[in-house]
């Protein structure tokens, strides 16, 4: 999943991201209100996990926001905010759930696993490309029925090619969406990570699945879907 985390306090919110990251989700943290709105507004995320304490636009104002705009976007507040009126005045907002500071990062996890699956429709939270599947919620893979082991990386990487299934994705785009980096035309670790996929993913099986469209990128398609003839990198 790809999770928009509002937190201006940098050590809790790396803390976060270490935690979310090692459950297979890529995790993009903004410090201020104003930038998680936009961000918020202008990308496509599967959560948002929102402070209050927010500088620049404070945390209410951003969930206002997302609730005009993106009322179907699940929303947790994660706040030191504890009274009762915090609570009300949130989840009347629109908040799908509230959770005060100091928290248990299990806990955290596992109300977020609950969101997704009250939020997501079964089509949403399985991705399927022929006989792959990826269950967003679950972190499982399988193909033709047969669990294939994956690192977190190599899932991050997958699932945001398997969410763009037909689509031709750049290298630009799956570092700026999977490592949450800037492009770097120096580094090689886009291809090396698709290769990785390749020997779990296709190697064994007469599809292939995994395609290099000459000159853009890569793209996710059973055979039939290819745009583009396939070239090995």
């Amino acid at each position: 999943m790809r999770i928009l985390l509002a937190e201006d306090d940098e050590a809790l919110g790396r803390f976060v991201r270490q935690g979310l990251e090692a459950e297979n989700h890529a995790v993009e943290i903004f410090a201020d209100g104003e930038l998680a709105k936009n961000a918020a507004t202008e990308n496509d995320f599967d959560l948002v996990v929102l402070d209050l304490n927010l500088p620049k636009l404070d945390g209410v104002s951003v969930l206002r926001h997302l609730r005009m705009k993106k009322p179907s976007l699940p929303v947790l507040v994660l706040t030191q905010r504890t009274r009762v009126e915090d609570r009300v005045q949130c989840l009347d907002l629109g908040a799908d759930d509230y959770l005060g500071k100091p928290f248990s990062f299990s806990e955290l996890s596992a109300r977020l696993r609950a969101l997704v699956r009250r939020s997501h429709l079964p089509s949403e939270s399985v991705l399927s490309v022929a006989d792959l599947k990826l269950d967003r919620v679950e972190r499982r893979v399988e193909r033709a029925g047969r669990r294939i082991e994956l690192t977190t990386k190599e899932f991050s990487l997958l699932e945001y090619l398997m969410r763009n299934a037909g689509r031709r994705v750049t290298r630009s785009m799956i570092i700026e969406h999977v490592w949450n980096l800037t492009f770097d035309t120096t580094t090689n670790v886009v291809d090396v990570y698709i290769n990785y996929l390749r020997r779990k993913v296709d190697d064994g099986h007469p599809a292939k699945l995994i395609h290099t469209v000459r000159g853009v990128g890569y793209e996710v398609s059973a055979p039939s879907e290819a745009r583009a003839p396939e070239v090995r990198a």
